[in-house]
């Protein structure tokens, strides 16, 4: 059985994980943020919060696909390095456009931020299987999510703070960030992925052709590339649908129950935090018992298990928060609840990393990201909407409904399917 020590003996991997911890850490900062300027402007209104939030989804569908051609046609290590420091940039500015009070700026540099992200997200999904031999996926992987899940517990809790310190505040909290991407720039340039004076012979190459029509007609054939690679793969197809439902789950959530706790406890950001460190420390717990002790379980059953338990504790955080109003309570079904869906994205990763071969990796991982957004930005809309029609409470149980539904015919429908190759 491979071990975290392994893996985490992996040079390279090591300063991928660990820039990556510190960027998410600096990401909570800016989301906590985000929350507190909207509480302030529009207090108590689900669509004002998916507006802001659909500016960092939008990004997906116009940037993600041609972002993905070029991770799988550059140097993927250099694509992350020069994404921080544009990003570093970028949320650097946000404090300066906020003085003038020029909210639209802010939004903007929140746009290109995740635009430049999407170039990020491909090289760093793409990347993984290029410095960690194929034994070690599901341990990287699992480590690769233990860092967005650390640096989340951490953040939140810092952000929960800090939004509410009046000489730090959301300023703070952009510069904080802001130096993050920097920091974790540096310590992706030190990975030893060196390719070859051919690939980088051919990488001058290609970008020269992106001035003429000749690779605009190339980008738009790999990226129907990446599609149909999805397409082509019965795993790949199975993970879409795993990613879209997670996702479009996650969507109706999102708003509304930000909304729901600001209303039952009464603060912006403080019980946001709170709520968002025990969720987040689920995730890790449920990362890291997966990662050790899930490796010789079906990825398929693990994943509507997963689904099934997710739908409960849903439903059981909204009656029991509406009922008793405590924010323990609260934060021990959110932990239970971030354990329960943690296997869900590391299962679904390793099978595509499993699944699809390595010049196709950027163009499918970019694919699936506009899948799995577009089902959330829709979700999160419906379901703001809805919000007002039926109520917070009814809308977060419809979803929590829809989780359990989804987990018990995947399990029925394999059942069938293994019963009948059988």
């Amino acid at each position: 059985m491979i071990s975290f020590r392994e893996v985490l003996s992996n040079r390279n991997f090591l300063f991928l994980w660990i820039g990556q911890l510190i960027s998410t850490f600096g990401d909570r900062l800016t989301q906590m943020a985000l929350v507190a300027l909207v509480y302030q402007q529009n207090p108590g209104s689900e669509i004002a919060l998916a507006k802001i939030i659909s500016f960092t989804i939008i990004p997906v569908f116009i940037i993600g696909p041609i972002a993905g051609v070029w991770v799988d046609r550059l140097n993927r290590k250099n694509v992350m390095v020069v994404s921080d420091i544009i990003r570093g940039c970028l949320i650097l500015s946000i404090p300066f456009f906020i003085g003038i009070k020029q909210i639209l700026l802010v939004y903007l540099a929140i746009f290109l931020t995740f635009s430049i992200s999407r170039f990020f997200i491909s090289s760093k999904m793409a990347i993984i299987p290029d410095i960690v031999p194929k034994k070690n996926l599901l341990v990287a992987n699992t480590l690769s999510g233990t860092t967005y899940m650390v640096g989340n517990v951490v953040g939140l809790v810092v952000a929960g703070i800090i939004v509410n310190i009046q000489s730090i505040g959301a300023i703070g909290g952009f510069y904080i960030d802001s130096m993050t991407f920097f920091v974790s720039a540096l310590l992706i340039a030190m990975i030893a992925h060196i390719r070859s004076i051919g690939e980088v012979g051919k990488d001058i190459i290609t970008t020269t052709e992106a001035i003429g029509s000749s690779l605009r007609r190339s980008i738009v054939s790999d990226i129907m590339d990446g599609i149909k690679t999805i397409w082509k793969h019965k795993d790949m197809r199975f993970i879409v649908s795993v990613f879209f439902i997670l996702m479009a789950g996650l969507g109706a959530v999102s708003c509304v129950i930000i909304v729901f706790v600001q209303h039952i406890f009464g603060t912006s950001t403080r019980d946001l935090g709170f709520l968002g460190t025990f969720l987040v420390t689920g995730l890790f717990i449920g990362t890291m018992l997966y990662g050790k002790f899930g490796q010789k379980i079906s990825k398929r059953k693990i994943v509507f298990c997963s689904f099934i338990a997710s739908g409960i504790l849903i439903t059981i955080f909204v009656l029991a928060v509406e009922k008793y109003h405590n924010l323990f309570t609260a934060g021990i079904i959110s932990a239970l609840l971030g354990a329960a869906v943690s296997p869900v994205m590391v299962s679904a990763n390793t099978l595509t990393h499993e699944a699809i071969p390595e010049e196709l990796r950027g163009r499918v991982f970019s694919s699936l990201e506009v899948v799995i957004h577009l089902g959330f930005m829709i979700a999160m809309f419906i379901a703001a909407y809805a919000a007002n029609l039926i109520g917070r409470s009814w809308v977060i149980i419809i979803a929590g409904v829809f989780f359990c539904l989804c987990g018990a015919v995947g399990l029925t429908v394999e059942a069938k399917t293994r019963a009948t190759s059988s």
